[in-house]
């Protein structure tokens, strides 16, 4: 039979460990479940700081060039097709 899971071990802190342990008994899953989920929403919250910071790059590129509106960026995109 194929495995279809890969055994990891790592250390943690006594009190990080009791936590996990106690997380896991209250949602009722596995301590490899929470893991899992845990390390689903850690890539999420990292998509999303990603896409904040270039949105964040976006807004202020755009402040610089004075676009407020739709209509700045059609300008800004035929002046740039003109060019």
């Amino acid at each position: 039979m194929v495995r279809t899971a890969t055994t990891i071990g790592f250390s943690v802190p006594p009190e990080i460990a009791a936590d996990v342990e106690r997380i896991a008994v209250a949602q009722g899953c596995s301590k490899s479940e929470l893991f899992r989920e845990m390390l689903r929403v850690y890539k999420r919250n990292r998509e999303l700081m990603v896409f904040e910071d270039l949105s964040a790059y976006g807004r202020s590129r755009a402040q610089e060039r004075g676009v407020r509106t739709e209509s700045d960026v059609e300008r800004l995109i035929h002046e740039a097709r003109e060019a």
